[in-house]
């Protein structure tokens, strides 16, 4: 009896599918569909980059120009950076080595937020060339090995080296239980969250980064060992990243060294998508920024770009913005200061690597491009490097302020610039909301396709197609009544029609019933392994390519309630009728939107839906909330202004 169980749960399961299946309205593989329909606009986008960048190589002083441009949009990307506090730098503890010596150091960014870093000293005279160094994601940060080796190679070679902790790795930590434990399974998914929280401040967790790397660099310039003037930096993977980042940002970096990192947005997030929050941030295709350009806007300092030819970083990609890289140097008359070693490896900065980063600094800050060999070195272990008392800044210091912390700090300032917003007239802050959301509201009689007929409860259901031109066609389901339509409710759901019309009373005989698939629901969700589960978000590839682009996905699922209300108002049988909009889940929040630009939504109940945003600042480990992000959205309002703002409509929600 006990081994016929499972065979009867498969036949069940098996059953459900199917019975899900007969609601579904396009005979195409339509799960792709949002993420085509997003990698076509993000390819527009670069289409018009690649023109401008074109245009830029004619003359030196169309190349000057066009680095002053992209310079000043990647300094737009990061405007919102923290107000930086007395750094109160500590030196917890040295180890004596074999030529240098490695200090422990703890300094603050923001007021009670710490870093935690080793800097490696040689035993020299003078004043030295200094190098940052930036961790990729490993778990134990600085004291990762080829980290460790590539700190100690540069000090043997006459540099001094600060190597810096980012968040959420080794001592810093930021979402952990009251005895430190991390709460998440790594430092990629605690990113990512505390992207998700910083992107709805305007802010991201590569601009924490980078005001801590800043902060870090203040530090290291008051040292008396260090010749100011010679400061590089290297950073491998995601702090590969990093290095990106800073060098557009931050002109006292003079030599830089990316390994394993460097490719093309464009490529990457059409093919494999976005990789976790810190190597993101909103806005970037839309502002036609490649990742090329982060490191144009530093030329020509002498940089240096480290790749493996078996990297899961896509090769093709650093050839190609490696290219981008030589039209300029070649155009400012610097072809010299630009190289690009490839070693037949993959992921990390390896001996290879570290000797060929050792040697390009030498070159330009000794005038020594002698071969580096790298002899045997020795690693110690995490323990023998950690800065704080308690190997977690989160225990070390009671009052520490995390990033979660900040990001909750952050509303509570917000609030008077939400309460000026609100005191906008109803046309500003409507044009305001519609650029944030980047909405097409401009009504337009959409194509109605019929695609067959499916029973329900007794009632024939009518499968449509509704489209607009460049849009992703909407799925839907409708029932019309017998007698003259005196409503019309319309339901949505997060996980689609399919769930939910079963469960659903349908037996009122003056009302006509929709049930329709917003983008990325239903037919057209994501395939789950298409998003990596360590994301915490089953629509994260086009959440996030959404938000690269500067089109929210709560803007255009609140588009594809407007096409809904078109039909409707476009339609004999319904137009006139009282209309009711149901959601279940989050894309209530879209429904909410469209209520605030259309005033045909008489009734709209919420089951299920956030009812403000301040929640996911306050629990940001539960999943599936990147579709609801919209970048710098709580400078302006939040779920229960706009709540407040809405006159036509009569709102409620539901557990």
């Amino acid at each position: 009896m006990l081994k016929r169980i499972p065979i009867f749960l498969l036949i069940l399961s098996s059953f459900y599918t199917l019975a899900q299946k007969q609601y579904n309205v396009l005979d195409w593989k339509a799960d792709v569909s949002l993420n085509i329909y997003l990698v076509q606009q993000m390819r527009k986008q670069y289409e018009k980059r690649n023109a401008d960048f074109s245009k830029a190589l004619k003359t030196k002083a169309q190349t000057l120009a066009y680095i002053e441009r992209v310079k000043q949009e990647a300094k737009n990307l990061f405007r919102k950076l923290p107000q930086k506090a007395t750094l109160n730098a500590q030196i917890t503890g040295a180890i004596a080595q074999d030529g240098y010596k490695i200090e422990k150091i703890i300094y603050q960014s923001f007021q009670d937020h710490h870093v935690t870093a080793n800097l490696y000293v040689p035993n020299a005279k003078g004043k030295l060339p200094a190098v940052l160094l930036f961790c990729g994601h490993e778990d134990v940060s600085k004291a990762t090995e080829s980290y460790q080796k590539t700190a100690i190679l540069l000090a043997k070679n006459g540099f001094v080296v600060f190597v810096i902790d980012p968040i959420s790795q080794s001592e810093r930590v930021q979402l952990t239980d009251a005895n430190g434990k991390s709460l998440t399974r790594g430092s990629t998914t605690e990113h990512t969250l505390l992207n998700l929280s910083s992107n709805l401040l305007g802010t991201s967790v590569a601009a924490y980064e980078l005001f801590d790397n800043q902060c870090g660099l203040d530090y290291l310039l008051t040292r008396k060992e260090v010749d100011t003037s010679k400061i590089a930096c290297v950073g491998n993977s995601g702090g590969g990243m990093q290095t990106i980042y800073f060098a557009a940002i931050d002109s006292r970096v003079k030599a830089i060294v990316p390994c394993s990192y460097l490719a093309s947005r464009e490529n990457t997030l059409a093919t494999t998508g976005a990789a976790d929050g810190c190597a993101q941030i909103p806005n970037e295709g839309a502002q036609h920024l490649e990742m090329s350009d982060y490191l144009i806007a530093a030329a020509p300092k002498p940089t240096l770009v480290l790749a493996g030819r078996y990297d899961f970083i896509d090769y093709n990609g650093t050839l190609q913005s490696f290219n981008d890289l030589k039209k300029v140097y070649a155009s400012l008359g610097h072809p010299e200061k630009l190289s690009l070693f490839t070693f037949d490896d993959g992921h990390g900065i390896s001996k290879p690597k570290r000797e060929k980063a050792v040697q390009w600094l030498r070159k330009w800050f000794y005038n020594d491009d002698r071969v580096i060999v790298e002899p045997e070195l020795v690693a110690l272990t995490d323990m023998g490097l950690f800065s704080s008392a308690k190997q977690k800044v989160s225990l070390s210091f009671p009052e520490e302020v995390t990033v979660q912390n900040k990001n909750e700090l952050l509303y509570e300032q917000y609030a008077e610039t939400r309460k000026a917003f609100a005191k906008l007239g109803e046309i500003q802050r409507k044009k305001a909301i519609q650029n944030l959301l980047s909405i097409n509201l401009n009504s337009r009689k959409p194509n109605v396709e019929k695609a067959g007929e499916v029973q329900v409860k007794g009632l024939s259901f009518e499968k449509l197609i509704i489209r607009k031109d460049d849009e992703i066609p909407l799925p839907a389901l409708i029932a019309y009544p017998k007698t003259k339509v005196k409503n019309v409710v319309i339901w949505l759901s997060d996980e689609g029609k399919s769930k939910l019309i079963d469960s659903v009373d349908v037996s009122d005989e003056n009302t006509a019933y929709i049930f329709a698939d917003l983008r990325g629901t239903g037919e057209t969700m994501d395939k789950t392994e298409m998003n990596d589960p360590k994301y915490f978000s089953k629509d994260y590839r086009n959440a996030m390519l959404a938000l690269h682009i500067g089109e929210p996905l709560i803007g255009q699922r609140a588009e594809d309630i407007a096409t809904l209300l078109d039909f409707i108002s476009g339609n004999q049988q319904l137009s006139g009728a009282v209309i009711e909009v149901n959601t279940k889940g989050n894309v209530g929040v879209a429904a909410l939107h469209a209520a605030f630009f259309t005033p045909e939504i008489n009734k709209l109940h919420l089951y299920q839906c956030l009812e403000s945003y301040q929640q996911i600042l306050k629990q940001p480990l539960v999943k599936d909330r990147y579709g609801l992000v919209v970048n710098s959205i709580l400078e302006y309002y939040d779920i229960p202004d706009m709540v407040s703002w809405i006159k036509s409509t009569e709102i409620s929600f539901h557990k």
